[in-house]
């Protein structure tokens, strides 16, 4: 559900470029879902699951398979809410003009430092996308914007009591925890390589890792001889971090493990990383000032996600949906 949450980040539409050429797809196509008359083709639901698709790093092809399976199925209820959502911004004539979405394609240029339209245009045709396709896709997010600012924004209200709930948890959280520092070595690994070469990037991230973890071995010096990453004329350092600043993946193993502790292999877009933490420290809790914005942008998300359940589960209810996939 969180895809659909009001609030576009500018930022992130531009990532959501990879996932185009998941429509190059190789299987012939077929209907995924009706919803009412629109069909959904099975690659528009490859094509939205593709970056989900692309983080899968379970060497366990039985545990790949299921992972895909249920990304699959998210991303089909994801395309189906969409479209019962476009026919409610049919009924009640939401509109967004040229100019608003001319707007938009400038913010995600900015925020991507692409100062050169023409520039930005080719790296469409790269994802398989063309300016008019792009255009639409953002102009289909304003609207849904707008209709759940309709539908879901008059529901959603934060008390003072809510946000210092919120920072009491915080603070308990945030005494709890600490920074990292951390060092990795990368086995690159393209995320659309096929399966076989990511299941040998996996198994030379494996044995990297075992080097790593004999007794005398300087990590920093085997990170400068054997690291794919950028990282590596630095030993493979990372610097000290805290949480939220890392990918998902990458942070849930560096903040499990002890001080000078060695990693399995890690999967991220960039492929295997082999994780070692040198040291943490604890970290002192922000203010309740300064985080309140954070925490009732937070608690807003989080009540628009359960709002927002709510109404696309009454709107499937009222429609007609038949699922093929």
């Amino acid at each position: 559900m969180k895809k659909w949450v009001a609030g576009i980040a500018t930022a992130a539409l531009l990532g959501s470029l990879g996932s185009g050429t998941a429509a190059r797809a190789e299987l012939v196509d077929r209907v995924a879902a009706v919803v009412n008359r629109d069909i959904i083709a099975l690659s528009e639901v490859q094509q939205r699951a593709a970056p989900e698709l692309s983080r899968i790093n379970n060497p366990d092809p039985k545990k790949r398979a299921e992972l895909r399976v249920q990304l699959m199925k998210t991303a089909l209820d994801t395309l189906i809410g969409e479209k019962l959502m476009e026919a409610e911004i049919a009924q009640l004539g939401i509109t967004a003009t040229e100019a608003e979405v001319d707007q938009l394609v400038d913010d995600v240029r900015q925020q991507n430092n692409i100062t050169d339209p023409k520039q930005f245009e080719q790296l469409l045709v790269g994802e398989g996308l063309t300016m008019a396709a792009y255009r639409d896709m953002l102009r289909k997010r304003i609207l849904r914007e707008r209709l759940l600012r309709l539908k879901i924004g008059p529901k959603v209200k934060i008390t003072e009591e809510d946000l210092k709930a919120a920072y009491a948890q915080y603070a308990r959280l945030e005494s709890q925890d600490s920074e990292v520092h951390a060092r990795h070595i990368l086995v690159s690994v393209d995320p659309k390589a096929p399966q076989e070469q990511v299941d040998a990037a996996y198994k030379k991230a494996q044995a990297i890792a075992a080097e790593a973890r004999r007794p005398g071995m300087d990590f920093s010096a085997l990170a400068r001889a054997r690291s794919e990453g950028p990282s590596a004329a630095d030993g493979g350092d990372l610097g000290w971090f805290k949480r939220g600043v890392m990918v998902p993946a990458f942070e849930k193993v560096a903040f499990t493990l002890k001080d000078g502790e060695v990693s399995e292999p890690v999967r991220t877009n960039f492929g295997w990383h082999i994780l070692k933490v040198e040291e943490r420290r604890s970290v002192a809790a922000t203010s309740y000032d300064e985080m309140r914005p954070k925490l009732e942008a937070k608690l807003a998300n989080e009540k628009s996600e359960k709002f927002l359940e709510q109404y696309v589960a009454e709107l499937r209810q009222k429609a007609n949906v038949d699922v093929k996939l």
